[in-house]
């Protein structure tokens, strides 16, 4: 994903007062909503095991680098095919062909799983599972792939973790779920590339996927979008694109994850505007979803951490209680729909 400041001075313009609570307490108005949540009753979701999404997390890196036309790549896909259907989800693969900045043509498969597909009422949780090509942050090594443990896998670990859940509990969400692992979304162009700029160059398989729908005239009530989501001490901000187009979806999750006890991670902060997979799902689907992100707060001038596009991505910043909190904070949400 790209951190896009001219896209976020624009939304950071259109959100006026509404942005003014940066606090990380939020506006006066937000605390008296999450007190009136408190009061409502409450569906107890069934128990997020952090064990088994750090597993998940870790299977993945085994494989190495998910990079787009390799073996690495394609022998993920097919585990987390096999993986999905193991959890009683009905799986469809979008298998499509894209072209990258550099002129690649790559081999792209979106995998989606559906959970009670009867349901009319759904929702969409999604992540990316491929991984960046090249660390053009780091110092060296640039033109070598990193192995994403956070910056992709810890997306797909927790929903992974979500499906089991849901197939083992007795009691199951009262609403449809699909699952999406979008792929090709960290292809784009690095900012020092000699290749020419090429608009919309990341995302490619969300935006495969908004202009093709893997079933006719599919809607989701919204959609939550999971991105760098296990690194230890993450903090999650609300991200600009989230909250002009479905910022009341923003406010449910954060609610939830302060209410069950993860403050220290859902904050009550504005961030800037980024371009990741939720933007072309908003704008082409036109279904209203939000992006679960890190957001750096100490060095707003790295966005994504000291570990993004970097060969430090790897399993020692993957932290079980970070994949907990968000991943109890999404199933309780799914829980009380």
């Amino acid at each position: 994903m790209k951190n896009n400041m001219m896209l976020a001075m624009l939304l950071f313009g259109t959100m006026g007062l509404n942005s003014c609570d940066s606090s990380e307490n939020g506006s006066s108005s937000e605390r008296v909503a999450t007190n009136e949540v408190e009061e409502e009753a409450v569906v107890h979701a069934p128990e997020f095991n952090a064990d088994s999404a750090y597993h998940f997390v870790d299977q993945q890196v085994a494989f190495g680098p998910r990079v787009p036309n390799t073996s690495a790549h394609y022998k993920t896909g097919e585990w987390l095919i096999e993986t999905l259907r193991g959890y009683g989800a009905e799986v469809e693969v979008q298998a499509f062909q894209a072209r990258a900045f550099d002129g690649t043509m790559l081999n792209l498969r979106n995998i989606i799983g559906t959970i009670n597909p009867n349901a009319t009422k759904r929702v969409l949780l999604a992540a990316h599972w491929d991984t960046r090509p090249f660390a053009d942050k780091d110092d060296q090594d640039q033109n070598k792939p990193i192995d994403g443990a956070n910056d992709g896998a810890s997306g797909v670990g927790v929903l992974l973790e979500i499906a089991r859940t849901i197939q083992a509990a007795e009691q199951k969400p009262g609403i449809g779920i699909d699952i999406i692992f979008f792929d090709g979304e960290d292809y784009g162009r690095p900012d020092n590339s000699d290749h020419p700029y090429m608009q919309d160059d990341w995302c490619l398989g969300s935006q495969h996927w908004s202009k093709n729908k893997h079933k006719p005239n599919y809607k989701a009530t919204y959609g939550i979008l999971l991105d760098m989501v296990g690194a230890e001490n993450a903090k999650f901000a609300r991200e600009g694109t989230s909250m002009q187009y479905a910022r009341n979806i923003v406010d449910k999750v954060w609610r939830a994850g302060n209410r069950i006890g993860y403050s220290d991670y859902f904050k009550y902060v504005n961030a800037p505007a980024i371009t990741d997979d939720h933007y072309y799902v908003n704008t082409i689907a036109g279904i209203r979803m939000i992006d679960i992100i890190e957001y750096n707060m100490a060095n707003q001038d790295d966005y994504f951490g000291h570990y993004h596009h970097r060969h430090t991505d790897t399993m020692d910043i993957i932290s079980k209680n970070t994949l907990k909190a968000v991943g109890q904070t999404v199933l309780h949400v799914l829980y009380n729909e």
